[in-house]
């Protein structure tokens, strides 16, 4: 749209023209037309705004959450009754009283409260032995696999840009977060909205120009230029998204988050979903599972901020009336060895799981938890393909062709419950 929008900005003195005769001068104009053209004063997801203010704002919505490092997931789902476990992980292994049941051989690590609470109330799905063939165990190769979902290296978009780029997916997506929009967001239109707070939504124009906009918003076209309505359109659906995040801004809280960052970060992505943005896909990150040593502690605390964070999300969602259309999605770039290390950690494994959360999932496990009496140089075997889930994402609950993203076809796995193919 901002092509347009600068078109509309060269072909001015004729649009001015018609502009006046709407009741405008050809100054008030030039400013509306420029402030959506620059771009400074109005992020990218307002400029798409008048092409989804037709859309349905009941259409569901993508929440990414990558656990950045390589999460242990043997003592996130534990097998804490495996003998084989207790003797991997003299220093690491948590004890049968402390950790929380899943059921008779698995657990959750003690600190994932929130992730049995939303179990228990039928909002978590557990994607169990979870990788790729020939897996990579550096940082930067395995995370490049996942976010393109492929290990082509002329491929230069995400899984998710690509999505975002295809002509019937209408859809955009939104990184949330300090720092650039990840490699899964970037597509052929570039890098991702990135957003650190709703202050980066505020209309940062002079007084003037503000109430220039405000006029413009305010006024039904009285012009047949379909340019200019363009222009108009684009003016008034952002300065009412504007005045509506602001809103929310100095309103009350719709819930309760822990004060960390990703439970910040959760609640931005919560009050923009309130908004109705047009955006079906928030990407956020959670950092710091690279735990070579002293596990124990730091683990625990990651665990606690991922549970506790992702509960809260849930409760403001049901909050909103917008749980249902809101699926929560985690994925790590590898697991970790089964064997601690000399220093109190573990290093690089292979397979892990993935998590899924909402009303709309098909609550418990999926798939066998891996054996830990089978393993491929010590480390546990993935028996479902990441891209697997990745299709069941896209055909079931984001409605693209799975085949045509991820140029393949990959078995669904049952990870949502009533929900039937959207594709």
């Amino acid at each position: 749209m901002s092509i347009f929008i600068r078109h509309a900005a060269k072909v001015e003195p004729q649009g001015a023209r018609k502009f006046v005769m709407a009741g405008f001068n050809r100054r008030e104009f030039i400013q509306a037309s420029s402030g959506l053209a620059m771009g400074a004063a109005l992020p990218m997801a307002f400029r798409r705004a008048a092409m989804a203010a037709e859309k349905s704002n009941r259409e569901t919505v993508l929440v990414v959450i990558e656990l950045t490092g390589g999460n242990d997931g043997l003592n996130t789902v534990v097998p804490y009754r495996d003998p084989i476990y207790k003797s991997a992980r003299p220093n690491l292994k948590l004890s049968n009283r402390a950790v929380s049941k899943i059921d008779n051989q698995l657990a959750f690590h003690p600190s994932l409260k929130g992730f049995s609470e939303l179990l228990e109330d039928s909002q978590l799905a557990i994607v169990q032995g979870v990788g790729y063939p020939n897996p990579n165990r550096s940082h930067f190769e395995s995370m490049d696999i996942w976010h393109k979902a492929t290990r082509e290296k002329s491929e230069r978009f995400g899984w998710l840009g690509r999505t975002t780029s295809l002509a019937n997916a209408e859809l955009s997506a939104m990184s949330v977060g300090d720092g650039e929009s990840p490699l899964a967001l970037f597509s052929p239109a570039g890098p991702a909205t990135s957003v650190r707070s709703l202050d980066s939504y505020r209309l940062k124009t002079s007084k003037d120009r503000q109430a220039v906009m405000e006029k413009f918003a305010n006024r039904k076209p009285a012009s047949s230029n379909p340019l200019l309505s363009l222009v108009q359109n684009s003016t008034a659906s952002a300065y009412q998204t504007a005045r509506r995040l602001e809103n929310i801004a100095k309103g009350a809280k719709s819930a309760e988050y822990p004060q960390t960052s990703l439970g910040r970060r959760l609640q931005l992505v919560g009050q923009l979903i309130s908004a109705e943005l047009p955006e079906r896909v928030y990407y956020v990150s959670h950092g710091g599972f690279d735990t070579h040593a002293s596990q124990l502690d730091i683990h625990g605390r990651l665990l606690q901020e991922l549970g506790d964070a992702v509960r809260a999300f849930q409760n403001d969602l049901k909050d909103q009336g917008q749980a249902d259309r809101v699926v929560t999605m985690t994925f790590s770039e590898f697991g970790r060895r089964v064997k601690e290390n000399g220093s109190g950690g573990t290093d690089h494994g292979l397979a892990s799981q993935m998590f899924f959360v909402g009303p709309k999932v098909k609550s418990g496990l999926v798939g066998e938890h891996p054996r830990l009496d089978d393993l491929t140089d010590g480390d546990l075997k993935h028996h479902t393909d990441f891209r697997s889930v990745y299709a069941t994402v896209l055909d079931q609950w984001l409605g693209v062709d799975a085949k045509a993203v991820l140029g393949g076809t990959f078995e669904t796995v049952p990870v949502f419950g009533d929900v039937q193919s959207r594709a």
